[in-house]
């Protein structure tokens, strides 16, 4: 199956490097756009010195891990985005009778290699970032600093599935999804003890966003936790993406399962 995915997406990725000037465009107008996220931090900066005890250079490496693992799961998955026109129109039933698993064939019917400019901009910022803190480098952050973006890809990518499947059960049901998707980014980009009390446990306990970066860029920082948690929570983020990843596909197999056609 790894095979076939990697055939179908280099055929896409060679469609759409035939129009190279495009592509460009393209790309540097997804980092210019992601660009303005980071702006609006710098914008707020400008008003206070530090944010819930952490600088403009520590909210910036929160950004830059968070903005690197959301476009890895963007340019993967974002295509989810289509599901609902897919069950509206009836493309879903066709997919539904072939051989091949379901979340696989949807998540492989697009790949808009566009979408890595988000992941450039976010790598530009996160060689700005750390070089800005000036850290004491040791074996086990490096470890950290690779394994954080990759985990961080996978616990989006648990959530956008679990959320993708609301279109099973409500058609127009995208803002929904990408209020969690979207709106999870956003929100992982900013230190977690800034949020309201019910806001910090719902990142934990539900939607675990707080350990996209928030938990991990703590044992990077070498800085206490302001919300006084345990220490362990730095290091389990691995976990927590087999676990997100798991329950995703989990909710995809009952809703499809429970899926009633459109009839379209």
């Amino acid at each position: 199956m790894a095979g076939i995915y990697r055939r179908l997406v280099g055929a896409r990725i060679r469609s759409q490097l035939q129009y190279r000037l495009s592509f460009a465009l393209n790309l540097i107008g997804a980092g210019l756009i992601s660009f303005l996220d980071f702006a609006a931090i710098l914008v707020l900066f400008g008003q206070v010195d530090a944010l819930g005890e952490w600088s403009v250079a520590e909210v910036a490496l929160l950004y830059a891990i968070s903005s690197v693992a959301f476009a890895a799961t963007d340019l993967a998955i974002g295509h989810l985005d289509l599901l609902p026109k897919m069950i509206r129109e009836g493309d879903l039933d066709v997919i539904l009778v072939r051989p091949l698993g379901s979340l696989f064939q949807v998540v492989s019917s697009d790949f808009a290699l566009r979408r890595l400019g988000k992941g450039l901009q976010g790598l530009v910022i996160l060689v700005v970032a750390l070089v800005a803190v000036d850290l004491d480098w040791t074996l086990g952050r490096s470890v950290m600093l690779v394994v954080t973006p990759i985990a961080g890809a996978f616990i989006f990518a648990g959530v956008w599935i679990a959320l993708a499947t609301i279109a099973f059960w409500l058609i127009d049901s995208i803002e929904v999804a990408n209020a969690f998707t979207y709106g999870g980014n956003f929100l992982s980009q900013y230190p977690v003890n800034i949020f309201g009390s019910w806001l910090r446990r719902f990142v934990i306990f539900v939607v675990p966003l707080a350990f996209v970066s928030y938990f991990p860029s703590l044992y990077i920082l070498d800085k206490e936790d302001p919300l006084g948690l345990p220490r362990a929570l730095q290091f389990v983020s691995p976990l927590v993406a087999v676990a997100s990843v798991t329950a995703g596909c989990l909710v995809w197999r009952f809703a499809v399962r429970h899926y009633r056609s459109t009839g379209s």
